[in-house]
């Protein structure tokens, strides 16, 4: 049964239901010569709820804990012998009995009892599928059986959907809410273990980053320094955004204010092409051509800029952040009411007094939202700083000279055969969950001039 069956299944069943439910709700009406409570259309999505719901629960709960139970009884079917007493090594034999039964074959033959096993895991996945499939069109014809003898003049089918209407909305938030929190806490246990080898005070005020992979106990526990990580990324998102933020504003202004109807068709389009480039041909752009002019010119100029350094990285950076800036900022300009600059100019002021003085000013919760999402995009970039930064790691404030970030360095950390009871694998959960420290209250703040500002012009 596969998955493509069970979603067409389910659409034919929901149409199904739907339609008997208007059918349904109509002919009530008409033996009854009552009006009903509420609209035939209402009725059908109940049905749709009654009998859909109920089958989509079943198949969800055979997708989750039917592997596991079918995996049990083949561990327990068995022969002892042959039962490894530790769990990875159970999964490699549950592994090739899976290979064996759904033909992808084994490397070298299989034994007697893996075939076996293979058989009995063939014949259980069958009958669950059947049990399950005799399930959910029971549960399903129940439904449509229930809402058939219930549906009357007083049912309030509408209240009935819009209540399920509100309960999907809030699980829809909630989904959102757990996985951040899910994010945040497997982060916090790792963290909290690592700080169980390196002193916090260590990490979070330490000037040098050079996390040797040693034994612990020995000089590789040194050199966790969290500042240099740090100053190179705030370095580099500085860089970014004094690049972006001025020229992402003023094209926003141009294109909502300035830019005749037809070169704004064009123009805004063509910008925001720069926001569908993979950040890898950023990357390759900014070591082949963009480090290099900068070194030229600064070979002119008689200052030593290196290739990759974190001057070339925020510069591309900036260039990519470009389109999500000027593209938002200009739909919130655009949505300021026209009333306010029509007074602005029939008090006399200047278009340009105008756009400073009012338009700018109105627009300015949703500016500071762009700008906002420039800086998230700048801090958690990592194949522009990869390609273009040098990745090294030292503590310096000169843009000129290499750099390394915190996502950079998660990602040195948590790339490769590592032991993950390591400090130094360990880190890279320490530096994730300060990357998200970071994020957080930069958004805090954002919220705080948001709505000091909201409450001015509202």
């Amino acid at each position: 049964m596969s998955n493509l069956v069970v979603v067409a299944v389910l659409l034919a069943l929901v149409a199904v239901a739907y339609q008997i439910g208007l059918a349904r709700s109509r002919g009530v009406a008409l033996a009854s010569g009552m009006r009903m409570h509420s609209l035939p259309r209402y009725h059908g999505l109940l049905v749709v709820l009654n009998a859909a719901l109920p089958a989509i629960a079943v198949y969800l709960l055979w997708s989750l804990f039917g592997g596991s139970v079918i995996e049990a009884m083949i561990l327990a079917s068995l022969p002892p012998e042959h039962l490894p007493a530790d769990e990875l090594q159970q999964k490699v034999v549950l592994q090739r009995i899976q290979n064996l039964a759904s033909g992808f074959g084994l490397l070298g033959d299989a034994q007697a009892y893996e075939q076996t096993a293979a058989a009995y895991m063939q014949s259980l996945t069958t009958t669950g599928q059947a049990v399950t499939a005799a399930l959910m069109a029971t549960v399903a014809a129940l439904g449509l059986f229930w809402s058939w003898r219930g549906t009357t003049p007083q049912t309030r089918a509408r209240n009935r959907v819009e209540r399920a209407m509100e309960v999907g909305l809030i699980a829809c938030s909630a989904v959102a809410i757990f996985t951040t929190l899910g994010i945040v806490l497997s982060m916090l246990g790792e963290t909290i273990r690592f700080f169980q080898f390196i002193n916090p005070a260590d990490f979070f005020f330490g000037t040098v980053w050079n996390p040797r992979f040693e034994t612990v106990g020995t000089s590789g526990q040194e050199g966790f320094g969290l500042l240099p990580l740090l100053s190179g990324t705030l370095l580099i998102m500085i860089i970014a955004m004094l690049v972006a933020v001025p020229l992402g504003l003023m094209i926003a202004i141009y294109l909502a204010e300035y830019a005749p109807y037809r070169v704004r068709n064009v123009a805004k389009p063509a910008i925001e092409v720069l926001a569908g480039i993979p950040t890898v041909v950023y990357g390759v752009f900014a070591l082949v051509t963009v480090g290099p002019f900068l070194a030229g010119m600064g070979e002119l100029l008689g200052v030593n800029i290196r290739a990759t350094s974190a001057l070339t990285a925020g510069v591309v950076m900036g260039m990519m952040i470009i389109p999500f800036i000027s593209s938002l900022s200009d739909d919130i300009i655009t949505q300021v009411p026209k009333a306010m600059r029509d007074g602005s100019l029939a008090l006399g002021g200047t278009k340009a007094e105008t756009i400073i003085k009012v338009v700018l000013p109105a627009a300015l919760p949703g500016i500071v939202g762009s700008i906002l999402l420039g800086v998230s995009k700048a801090i958690g970039e990592t194949m522009i700083v990869v390609m273009a930064a040098g990745n090294a790691p030292v503590l310096t404030a000169n843009p000129f000279e290499s750099v390394s970030t915190i996502t950079v360095s998660i990602i040195n950390q948590l790339t490769g055969d590592q032991d993950f009871a390591s400090p130094q694998s360990l880190v890279g959960f320490a530096l994730g969950l300060t990357l998200f420290a970071i994020t957080l209250v930069l958004n805090i703040i954002a919220l705080v001039v948001v709505r000091r500002y909201r409450e001015q012009y509202e």
